[in-house]
């Protein structure tokens, strides 16, 4: 038996059809610009109303060798900060026009040329990154489409960068800890770290260094809770615990924050003070109260629309740079003096 229930869209020869109109008239009511009478229009918008007809921006994206898709290139979107950049990116991209294509994807680099070659399938004008360290030929491929690319929160050539100012919160960090008087400094990292995680625990090491102190250090396997409470359970199972950690993101803290005090009986912030990075919500919740360093989804996705408009502008001017310098936002886990 026939299955009637297929997909049918409609056409703009039955919108033609309904309003006794040309299928041309139909093509050029919906092109901005051209020209058709006010009657003409009046009809064509009457019957695609009661059709319920849509242009196919897809078959004009073929036509013109370009869509207005964007993709968002992302490892795991779902989890802490990430979560809330992308959600804050594919708002600025829909208001800006575009349609967002969020690529959940690795960070292999087979899994990232994989994502690529599916964006450039589909004409994508722009790819944003925010997961991942491309390979070469991801950028030598973009190049060769003439597509823009914009990476956040890491450093990679042929690419134009939103970065936040990591090691200019490390070394805030360090110092309101040391000026409140703690000497027996930590950092929170992860052995998956990301260039931006990786930055802000070697800042933060050297600026206790420049202090005389040396900051110890502790690694989860990832970037998330139970990182987190794996990494404490090292620092403070050593019997000298630290009196203040810094985390390199807020989700690492939480782990931290409830390992210190479930688990050693130990007071946040007598006993340990801790700072995180990040700001994500819950960082304000009642539990955690957590003092930490504010990135800003919405002026990072701004930064970064910003920088793919001035590209597809402007595509032989130079990579730009834009710097997003994190705010100390102070709650609980530490007042400094």
């Amino acid at each position: 038996m026939r299955d009637d229930r297929r997909m049918r869209f409609v056409s703009a020869e039955q919108v033609a059809q309904l309003a006794g109109v040309s299928r041309s008239a139909v093509s050029r009511t919906f092109t901005p610009g051209a020209s058709v009478s006010a009657a003409t229009r009046e009809k064509v918008m009457k019957a695609a109303d009661e059709l319920g007809y849509h242009v196919n921006d897809l078959a004009r994206g073929v036509l013109a060798n370009q869509s207005r898709l964007v993709g968002v290139v992302a490892t795991r979107p779902e989890i802490g900060f990430r979560a809330h950049l992308t959600a804050a990116l594919t708002k600025a991209l829909i208001r800006r026009g575009s349609i967002p294509v969020l690529i959940n994807t690795g960070e292999t680099e087979e899994e990232l040329l994989a994502a690529q070659k599916m964006l450039i399938g589909h004409r994508a004008e722009a790819t944003i990154i925010l997961s991942g360290s491309p390979p070469a030929s991801f950028f030598e491929l973009a190049q060769r489409n003439g597509q823009p690319l914009v990476v956040i929160g890491r450093s990679e050539p042929d690419a134009d960068h939103v970065l936040a100012g990591n090691a200019e919160a490390s070394k805030e960090a360090a110092a309101a800890f040391i000026a409140a008087g703690r000497r027996r400094l930590a950092v929170i990292g992860s052995h998956s770290a990301t260039p931006s995680i990786a930055e802000r625990e070697e800042a933060f090491v050297a600026a206790a260094r420049a202090q005389g102190l040396e900051a110890r250090i502790a690694h989860g396997r990832d970037s998330d809770y139970d990182s987190g409470i794996s990494a404490a359970r090292a620092l403070l199972g050593e019997g000298d615990f630290p009196d203040a950690i810094f985390c390199a993101n807020d989700l690492l803290a939480f782990g931290a924050m409830d390992a210190i005090r479930q688990e050693f009986g130990l007071t946040v912030p007598g006993d340990v003070a801790l700072i995180g990075f990040d700001d994500v919500p819950e960082a304000a919740w009642l539990s955690y109260g957590l003092t930490t360093f504010r990135q800003d989804p919405a002026t990072i996705a701004a930064r970064a629309v910003a920088l793919l408009d001035r590209r597809l502008q402007h595509p032989e001017e130079p990579r730009a740079w834009e710097r997003v310098i994190p705010q100390l936002v102070i709650r609980r886990s530490f007042v400094p003096v």
